[in-house]
């Protein structure tokens, strides 16, 4: 085992094709049910935007809803999963502009609206790394061919 490199039992556990299709549906998850739940109840959804100083309301939340699920299911199917977490990316970049402006803040709201703040650009990051990989191939595919390749020279 090379320095850096994984021992080979987690590259075993990194290379079983079914962890790569549960890892991207599992990062797309939250906006899932959060689409789902502004879909239930739209009015709700539209009075948050609101909240949150987005209007109309009704369209902020009807966007948030196309991106949410439309997005997601774009990442899970591993289609088009550029144009999917894009539009999860810049929709969480504006949420994180409205609902997580720590620095209008101060005391423990800004605590926790800093690690929210934070946790949700860790989150654009997961998105830009599943379009690499996706645009690149699996994990599995990419490591069986570059074992082919290993063979072939």
């Amino acid at each position: 085992m090379a320095s850096g490199d994984s021992p080979n039992w987690i590259s075993a556990i990194l290379r079983w094709p079914l962890l790569w299709h549960a890892a991207r549906l599992l990062l797309v998850s939250a906006y899932l049910l959060g689409g789902l739940a502004k879909l239930l109840d739209f009015a709700s959804a539209a009075a948050e935007q609101e909240h949150f100083g987005l209007h109309p309301g009704w369209l902020w939340a009807a966007t948030a809803i196309v991106v949410e699920l439309g997005g997601s299911l774009l990442v899970v199917v591993n289609r088009f999963v550029w144009l999917g977490a894009g539009g999860l990316g810049v929709l969480t970049f504006v949420a994180m502009l409205t609902a997580n402006a720590f620095w209008t803040m101060s005391g423990h709201e800004r605590f926790m609206a800093t690690n929210s703040f934070f946790e949700h650009l860790g989150l654009i990051a997961g998105l830009v790394i599943v379009s690499i990989v996706s645009d690149v191939g699996s994990p599995s595919r990419a490591a069986r061919s570059q074992s082919l390749q290993g063979v072939a020279q």
